[in-house]
């Protein structure tokens, strides 16, 4: 008799980071949450990062460490450098060490550009941009000191950038998200370039339509639903297990040669729909 998806899924996870250490920022819901339970059930020791939804956090540990593997939470706010230096210190101390980064916090902040203040503009660039930053270069130093230990990863480290198809989309009303998500593409490919000689990977992924609490007004109705999915190509909306299942195989060695690249989890949105019948 065949097995549920999470049954299946959790066959094909089984051990695939066994040994490894991941922290996943922003964990605490939506992608985060699902990528965080993911790596727990591919093996991996995973800290909990949040900055708001303490008790939230709390229940992602316990679903992780029902897993079998090591878990925490830990508060900081990733736009704040202090912050995140004392977030992957107190990870390298509690854990040994960091082999996976998943800089995932995010936020949006959405007004049209004549009506957007500063305000708006600088906390978006902050978290989505700069909190990436910071993120993969606390990583980076700990990969650097460690370098590869064979026995647990071809690489020394992997880097993974959460970025959005409005990495290469243009969103009116947005304009503050989609350029934090345009710099994620190229703080990701410069990172590669100078980190792959020590045999760190940095890649990103980026999602399409996601299910998540960020959108919600975009596909919580019938009407909303619709309206999305004509922008789909594939026609259905995206789960957070869609990207977390595209963390866990971007974080393995099964792509340990897939350095500097932005795999687009999407349905087909960056395909440019509108001229599927022939603009």
């Amino acid at each position: 008799m065949a097995g549920s998806v999470d049954e299946d899924r959790g066959t094909a996870y089984a051990q695939l980071l066994r040994g490894q250490k991941a922290l996943v920022t922003g964990a605490h819901s939506g992608i985060g949450m699902a990528t965080a339970i993911a790596l727990g059930r591919a093996g991996a020791d995973v800290v909990v990062n949040y900055v708001v939804g303490a008790d939230e956090a709390e229940k992602v540990v316990a679903q992780i460490e029902g897993l079998g593997v090591r878990a925490y939470a830990h508060e900081a706010d990733v736009s704040d450098e202090d912050q995140v230096v004392a977030m992957v210190a107190r990870m390298v101390k509690e854990f040994g060490t960091i082999d996976i980064m998943v800089a995932n916090a995010g936020l949006q902040r959405d007004a049209a550009a004549t009506d957007m203040t500063l305000q708006q503009w600088q906390k978006v660039i902050d978290v989505n941009l700069t909190g990436q930053f910071l993120c993969a270069r606390e990583a980076a130093k700990e990969f650097v000191r460690r370098g590869v230990v064979p026995e647990v990863s071809r690489s020394a480290g992997k880097i993974i950038c959460m970025s959005s198809v409005h990495q290469i989309i243009p969103w009116s009303g947005h304009v503050n998200y989609a350029s934090s998500k345009g710099g994620v593409g190229m703080l990701m490919q410069t990172l590669a370039q100078e980190l792959a000689p020590q045999h760190i990977r940095v890649n990103a992924i980026a999602p399409g339509a996601i299910r998540t609490p960020i959108n919600r007004d975009a596909w919580s109705t019938p009407e909303a639903e619709a309206e999305l999915l004509k922008l789909i190509p594939y026609r259905r909306v995206g789960d957070p297990d869609d990207i977390a299942d595209a963390v866990v195989a971007m974080a393995s060695d099964l792509l340990d040669y897939v350095v500097g690249s932005t795999l687009f989890v999407d349905g087909g949105m960056t395909l440019f729909p509108g001229f599927a019948t022939g603009g």
